[in-house]
């Protein structure tokens, strides 16, 4: 496994606030969303509106970070922007190819991870998560703004494909492999297939093992890199490959995080259980595995 350094990927809002203070602020995208909450968006917009960390950028993660003009049920309900859609709202929100980027939510970084892994797949790699969110930021009573930052778009190039990504049927090779596993990011009882409010099926892809992104938490932060070891070892995730997916392709790229700040460098399958389960051609699996 490649050697990271935490603070390569997580900042903290004392460090935050000491660069905003000395005047070497990252590019701020604040990605407030709710899974649990459909059409939050315009609260969300709200929220932000009232007031975030001075200089973010509010990014609507419906219709920044996915697309939803795909009309494809297998691409699953939060499909992956376009390489092209995906450049121009990365040149909208002023951001270059070396540009120190700072991403946050209210949400234990749930929205967070998704405009983390995307700027990453976009080979955009001076990106971090502000670890604990607006309610780290908030609890230090560091300042707040209600002023939208003025934007100079840039003209950067991005190189798509920059973070692993599987097909579906590469992750239904792998989930039935001994050379590697799939975590499934969902809660148990979506996992186990005793409920399903969201897709066509309940359960999960046969051969896939239970991770809930939440299990990445302590409240709003992440885990020490110790503790998150521990739990992906458990899992079998620490060797071989790993390939992650949840309810439609947001919060497993918190696994994906997760799992890179110990050094795994997981695949993220976009369309996840909502694609899979829209497919009748697939198989379902229920229970615990």
């Amino acid at each position: 496994m490649p050697t990271r350094v935490r603070e390569d990927v997580l900042v903290t809002a004392p460090e935050l606030a000491r660069l905003l203070k000395a005047g070497l602020a990252p590019v701020l995208l604040d990605v407030r969303w709710s899974l649990s909450v459909p059409g939050s968006q315009p609260q969300n917009r709200a929220d932000y509106a009232a007031g975030h960390i001075p200089g973010a950028i509010y990014v609507d993660l419906d219709s920044d970070l996915s697309d939803h003009a795909n009309p494809d049920p297998l691409a699953g309900r939060h499909p992956l922007p376009s390489a092209s859609a995906f450049e121009a709202t990365v040149r909208g929100w002023g951001i270059s190819e070396n540009t120190p980027v700072v991403v946050y939510d209210d949400n234990a970084s749930q929205g967070a991870a998704r405009a983390w892994w995307l700027l990453k797949w976009a080979g955009l790699h001076n990106v971090r998560v502000l670890d604990g969110g607006w309610s780290a930021w908030n609890r230090h009573g560091f300042p707040v703004s209600t002023e939208e930052p003025e934007v100079t778009p840039s003209e950067v190039t991005i190189t798509p494909g920059s973070m692993p990504v599987l097909s579906a049927d590469e992750i239904a090779s792998l989930a039935s492999s001994e050379s590697g596993v799939v975590l499934d990011a969902r809660a148990g009882e979506r996992y186990r297939g005793e409920t399903e409010p969201l897709d066509a099926k309940a359960g999960h892809i046969p051969g896939a093992k239970n991770a809930p992104s939440t299990g990445n938490m302590n409240g709003q932060e992440f885990l020490s890199t110790e503790e998150l070891e521990e739990r992906f070892s458990t899992l079998g995730a620490l060797w071989g490959e790993v390939g992650v997916y949840c309810g439609s392709g947001v919060t497993a790229c918190h696994d994906v995080l997760s799992l890179y700040l110990v050094g795994v460098d997981a695949a993220l399958y976009p369309a996840s259980w909502s694609g899979w389960s829209s497919d009748p051609e697939r198989p379902v699996a229920v229970g615990e595995e």
